[in-house]
This record gives C-alpha cells, sequence and structure tokens, in this order.
C-alpha cells in the first residue's frame, strides 16, 4: 500500500481509469471490471464528471453514474473514488460557484457523501486562483471532499495554489495528475516532479501506457483494421524511437514472465513521487495486467535501461 502525498488514503500503486465507463465499456462491462479489479486487491479508481461526454448521446457523468450503482450494489469496502471538475458540459471551468455546483452533483451521481479526492481537472485562468482555492476549501471544510488535488496545472500554479492554501488557512493539495509515462517524459521530469518533492505532492499520472501503446499491441502507424476508438493516439507512437523503447519492454518483461503493461506501469513506479499510475481496462482480461504492473519491483539496472532508451523519445512522439 502506498500513501497519496500527505493525506490519510492509504491504496494499492494503481489507480483503475474510469474513463472508459460509459464509453468503450458499458454497465455490465464495467461492473465486470471494477469486481475484477477489487477482487485482485485494487481499490483506488479514478473517474472525472466530464466522463464520457464526447461520445454521441451521452450528456457527461456516465463514468460516476457507473462507479456510484457499482459502489451501492457491491459495498465494497475501502475504496477510495477520485473525480475532477472543470470540464463537465453543464459545470465548465473553476468559478468558486460552479466547484460547489459540480461537486454536489458528482457526489449525486456517486452516490457519496464525500469524495475522497478531488482534482481541479484543468485550469482555469479566467477565474481569480484565490476563488477557486477557497472553493476547494470550503468544500473540505463543509465534508464534502476529503482531500484536494490538481490535475494539468504547471508548476507555478501548483506552487501559487499552495502558497494561497497556507496563507488562507484552507486545505492544499496532496496530489499532482500529470500526462506521464515512458514516451512522455520531459516537462514532468523538468518540471513538476521538483514540485511534488518540495511539497510532498502524491503523483497520480494518466495516459500511463500512452493509450495503449505501452502494452506493446502497436508496433505501426497504421491502424487499419484496429477495433479501439484509441488506436490512432497508440501509434502515433510507433516512430523508430518508440518502437525502442517497447523492445527493451518486451525484454524485461520476459525476464520477469510478465506483460509489457506491466513493465511500463513498474517503471512509472519507480519514479520519484509516484503513487499509482492511472490505467483502464475495458475487458475483465485486461484487468490482471494492470494489477500485475502494481506489484512488479525492477531492479536498478531494468529501471536505468528504460530510463536510457527513453530519454530521447520526444513528448507526443
Amino acid at each position: 500500500m502506498t500513501r497519496i502525498g500527505t493525506s490519510d488514503l492509504d491504496v494499492l500503486s494503481l489507480a483503475l481509469g474510469g474513463n472508459v465507463f460509459g464509453w468503450t465499456a458499458d454497465r455490465d462491462a464495467s461492473f465486470a471490471v471494477l469486481d475484477a479489479f477489487v477482487d485482485g486487491g485494487g481499490d483506488f479508481v479514478d473517474t472525472a464528471d466530464s466522463y464520457s461526454s464526447w461520445v454521441p448521446g451521452n450528456d457527461g457523468g456516465e463514468s460516476e453514474t457507473i462507479i456510484g450503482e457499482w459502489l451501492a450494489s457491491r459495498k465494497p469496502s475501502g475504496v477510495v473514488v477520485a473525480t475532477k471538475v472543470s470540464q463537465h458540459p453543464q459545470f465548465r471551468g473553476l468559478s468558486g460557484a460552479n466547484v460547489r455546483k459540480a461537486a454536489e452533483a458528482s457526489l449525486r451521481r456517486l452516490g457519496a457523501d464525500e469524495i475522497d479526492l478531488y482534482y481541479a481537472h484543468f485550469d482555469d485562468e479566467s477565474v481569480p486562483l484565490e476563488e477557486t482555492v477557497a472553493a476547494f476549501g470550503q468544500l473540505v471544510e463543509d465534508g464534502l471532499v476529503r482531500h484536494v488535488a490538481v490535475s494539468n496545472y504547471s508548476a507555478e500554479r501548483i506552487r501559487e495554489w499552495i502558497e494561497i492554501a497556507r496563507r488562507t488557512g484552507v486545505a492544499a493539495p496532496v496530489a499532482v495528475q500529470p500526462h506521464y509515462n515512458l514516451v512522455h517524459r520531459n516537462e514532468v521530469e523538468d518540471t513538476i516532479i521538483p514540485v511534488a518533492e518540495e511539497f510532498e505532492l502524491g503523483l497520480v499520472p494518466y495516459y500511463a501506457l500512452a493509450s495503449g501503446f505501452l502494452t506493446g499491441k502497436y508496433r505501426s502507424t497504421d491502424v487499419a483494421g484496429q477495433d479501439s476508438p484509441r488506436a490512432q493516439g497508440a501509434a502515433k507512437y510507433a516512430t523508430e524511437a518508440g518502437l525502442r523503447v517497447i523492445d527493451a519492454l518486451e525484454q524485461i518483461a520476459e525476464a520477469h514472465g510478465v506483460s509489457i503493461a506491466a513493465t511500463s506501469l513498474a517503471w512509472l513506479r519507480a519514479q520519484p513521487t509516484v503513487v499509482a499510475p492511472i490505467a483502464s481496462a475495458r475487458t475483465v482480461a485486461q484487468v490482471p495486467d494492470l494489477l500485475a504492473g502494481a506489484r512488479l519491483e525492477l531492479s536498478t539496472d531494468e529501471v536505468g535501461l528504460l530510463d536510457r532508451v527513453s530519454e530521447w523519445t520526444p513528448a507526443g512522439a
């Protein structure tokens, strides 16, 4: 178990991504994935109020609704749920009033009295940061949120948020969620991790498997015949540099008798301040590899090899 920053939340070192719930996984498939995840020892689920508003016919909040129905049905013990605000079609931005209304809507969909970890999903510079910080602080004060976090914020804005929170005496972030993986490293390692180390923030990286590229499934930029809507996003990494990363992952994975995906997640877990990479599964068959990634320990030499082969991989490949 790993503690999220300075919070009292202890979790297995993997967050199950809820972005596929209500998108590529319907209610029944989502329930099955959540069941398999918890049965395998998982206890940390990540979603957002906007998931999956991009799907035709969806309004946003579908993922939270499915998770809420699953929680009500299964009543699991000790499951930590993280969600986010700022991108729901009806609750855009981070004004104080909007943050409050969005949180209340998320709580209704989740069927919960309190959100364990509540993220500002994307920075909203149209709103004074003091207003947003105060709104999150009030949610904690009122018992609607246990802990505050930020996602997709620059190092400078994270630092500013924390300084405001400390000055005004409200809850400060305990976690940060950046785009971070073996083929998207530079910005996070240069700017975000130093701030996380300074303020004892836990990193919960998203796109941990680079939209599926770091599973080893995509070895060509040609996605013809692929049935996954994420194939284009994954295949763009299948450059010469990206495939060197896959080759090294495969070598290490074979030595441990695990999958390339598990090895990719284990590398992320080995990075400073990383608490739990986020990875999603649309089928039960994909869950064991994710859970293996939460437990695999790579040697110093193996981490070093992956560091070297991915060092010059440009962000976004």
